[in-house]
């Protein structure tokens, strides 16, 4: 989103293999980062998470966590050592039962050292037990953990994770989740999923929230404090969780009236995309001071200025497409963040033309002719824009604009059995926008890499458009602004100084 500081390089394996028996010499530490080229240092090797059991306590007065986090996993490769994206202070670490030496390396690494090494293909648990107080934690001079006047929130992107839990932090890493938090007596908790129980004891109140399909590291949420939450089952089934900050002030109407559409924008987007994939869906709008929301699965994460121009239910669209499209189907690398943004921002312009504000190929048409070919705009490739741009309103804008070019070459038929199909085909996985392509051309029937090579990836504007933009432009008329385009515009308003921030 907005970490644009690449991490230093990999951590120095020698000292750790002296440990190691001579008949353990094939046993070697766990890559301290996954791989992914626009982040090097985020997420790890050696291990795969299936689940996360996370029992925590947090006290909104003061800020303080502790937490007991148990990690099911499985070893890739033969390990004497790996590595968890963590922050917090950490007493002690278990891996299958028994204790293991654990240390800190470089920003944001924890490094674990299992008594005994661990072999290729072995499950594991690890258990990490931790405490400290989020807020005065830093990682590559940011701090991705918001407090509000009564608690606090976690939701961020590209990275979140570190101040509230040890994980595997990439999108490439999915798996369920267990969240159950202890909070003051007349505070609540909010997680992804299902709200599986609630208890109270001796003045605290525990909240135990499920997500039961995989989820991106980035996508778990937590939110802290005083909240307003309204239940409701969309006329699909699928049952909604609602919740607002108590003191939302003027903001706390048009929240109310954007996000309680979320059922019926549920079933109006499935479709397009296919049944809903998650047992649950909803969003939250906390007291922050945050410009932006994030598709936290299931769990919308809304900033109140969202709202601050009135209500805006394409914003509700385009969080709620990326549980398909960014959820559902996740990114291999943050370099395919196109088939995230673009999509979602395409589900806004599908939402114009049903509302009678303005058709795909009307807000197409505005986007091509509104950016003159010495435009910065051009220069920003979707497809792969950089960690700098990776969240430019290029590559939600011209990433949409993509789309419907797509949709102008194969036709409408083709057009939507593929966004219908993709989710279905890649459910609970991960792709790359190579991916995509493939999948476009296989249910087409059409070669289309000179369409994605042009739109996707050049770095200037493209000579013609299958619209009447081109043919205005050259005749000096100017393209109407359609109806939606300041509603499309406003889920990306209220930006922080400083930040390439989106509405994502």
């Amino acid at each position: 989103m907005h970490r644009r500081i690449i991490a230093p390089g990999a951590l120095a394996a020698a000292s750790l293999l002296l440990a190691i028996p001579a008949s353990a010499a094939s046993y070697a530490p766990g890559a301290p980062g996954i791989g992914d080229p626009y982040y090097p240092d985020y997420g790890n090797g050696g291990y795969d998470v299936s689940h996360y059991d996370l029992r925590l306590q947090y006290q909104p007065k003061t800020d303080e966590l502790q937490g007991t986090a148990t990690i099911l996993a499985k070893t890739t490769q033969d390990l004497s050592s790996f590595d968890l994206d963590f922050l917090l202070d950490v007493s002690e670490v278990r891996v299958n039962g028994a204790k293991a030496a654990f240390t800190t390396s470089g920003q944001h690494e924890l490094v674990i050292t299992p008594k005994t090494p661990l072999a290729k293909d072995t499950p594991i648990s690890v258990v990490v037990r931790y405490s400290g107080v989020p807020s005065t934690k830093s990682a590559y001079g940011f701090n991705t953990w918001h407090r509000t006047p009564d608690g606090a929130v976690a939701a961020d992107e590209p990275e979140a994770a570190w101040w509230w839990f040890p994980s595997n932090d990439h999108p490439s890493d999915k798996a369920t989740y267990d969240v159950s938090v202890a909070v003051p007596d007349g505070t609540q908790a909010i997680s992804n999923g299902t709200l599986q129980a609630t208890s109270s004891k001796l003045g605290w109140t525990r909240y135990s929230w499920r997500e039961n399909k995989p989820q991106a590291t980035y996508l778990a949420t937590l939110a802290i404090g005083k909240f307003d939450i309204t239940t409701s089952t969309s006329d699909g089934g699928v049952p909604v969780v609602n919740a607002y900050s108590k003191d939302l002030g003027d903001n706390d109407g048009a929240a109310r009236a954007s996000v309680e559409r979320t059922g019926e924008l549920v079933d109006w987007l499935s479709g397009y995309f296919g049944p809903y994939p998650f047992s649950s869906a909803g969003g939250y709008v906390p007291n922050t001071t945050t410009g932006y929301a994030l598709e936290t699965q299931t769990r919308v994460y809304y900033s109140p200025k969202q709202f601050a121009k009135g209500s805006n239910a394409s914003v509700v669209v385009h969080e709620l497409a990326h549980q398909w499209y960014g959820d559902d189907v996740s990114l291999k690398d943050w370099k395919d963040i196109w088939i995230n943004e673009g999509f979602a921002t395409y589900a806004q312009w599908l939402w114009s033309e049903h509302e009678g504000e303005g058709t795909t190929q009307e807000l197409a048409d505005y986007v091509y002719a509104s950016h003159p070919a010495d435009d910065p705009f051009w220069t920003v490739k979707p497809g792969d824009p950089g960690p700098d741009k990776q969240f430019d309103g290029a590559v939600y804008d011209r990433g949409a604009l993509a789309i419907q070019a797509l949709r102008n070459a194969v036709g409408d038929d083709a057009f939507f059995a593929i966004l219908k199909g993709w989710p279905k085909e890649h459910a609970y996985g991960n792709a790359s926008v190579a991916d995509f392509e493939r999948y476009a051309e296989q249910v087409s029937g059409k070669p289309l890499a000179s369409l994605f090579g042009t739109w996707l990836f050049q770095p200037s504007k493209p000579a013609t458009f299958a619209g009447h933009a081109a043919s205005l432009a050259k005749a000096g008329t100017k393209v109407t602004q359609p109806k939606s385009w300041k509603k499309i515009e406003a889920a990306r308003d209220g930006q922080e100084p400083g930040r390439q921030t989106q509405g994502r």
